[in-house]
């Protein structure tokens, strides 16, 4: 199995380590260190999520300046391959394992209580709130890719898979690596996009009853 590429997004108070190869693949921690050993404790959570095996020999290529999103907690900063060229083959890989993390969060709510146990300080939305939360942040990040749909409500399946339909349409696309006017590069979209639905999707498994 060849080495993970990771590159480390450092703010003033965590640093995101991310695997851009491997959209939704992504865990921070107070230190740069801190972060690589949460990605790689997270590696088999991530094989069962899409169902491929990754590595835990990482290997950092890159490091970014984070900001007040990174330090709040979201990967927030582009890192330099966001600007290059995307083949046919390299887009519809990344549009396939976005959908395998969606898919993923679809099987972790099937399974889930709509009541969670509270977080470590007493709070945390329940299932239904974190799933409205999950779709209505999509449709913010679809707008920075061109996509633009109102926010589906919760148990509205088919305007759901419209808008992701629509999504993976952009994902799924070759690019020369110009991000839309005022938006965000694709790859940059497809790793927030997959890492929010997967961290949600870990949350929600973790705050299970019993």
């Amino acid at each position: 199995m060849t080495r993970t590429r990771v590159y480390l997004e450092v703010g003033a108070k965590r640093t995101f380590a991310m695997a851009p190869d491997w959209p939704g693949w992504g865990r921070s921690g107070r230190t740069a260190d801190d972060a690589l050993a949460a990605l790689a404790d997270y590696a088999a959570r991530y094989t069962d999520a899409v169902g491929a095996a990754v590595s835990t020999d990482l290997e950092i290529v890159e490091t970014v300046a984070g900001n007040a999103t990174t330090d709040f907690g979201a990967p927030a900063a582009f890192a330099g391959a966001d600007s290059a060229p995307v083949s046919a083959a390299a887009a519809e890989r990344t549009a396939a394992l976005v959908s395998a993390c969606w898919a993923a969060l679809d099987r972790v709510a099937a399974g889930s209580p709509e009541d969670l146990r509270k977080g470590p300080r007493g709070g945390g939305r329940d299932r239904d709130r974190m799933l409205t939360h999950v779709i209505e942040t999509e449709a913010a990040y679809g707008r920075k890719i061109g996509v633009k749909h109102k926010p589906p409500a919760l148990g509205d399946r088919a305007a759901l898979e419209a808008m992701r339909a629509d999504i993976l349409a952009v994902l799924g696309a070759p690019s020369d690596g110009a991000p839309p006017p005022k938006g965000w590069p694709v790859p940059y979209a497809a790793r927030r996009i997959a890492w929010h639905a997967l961290d949600h999707a870990w949350e929600m498994e973790d705050r299970r009853p019993g």
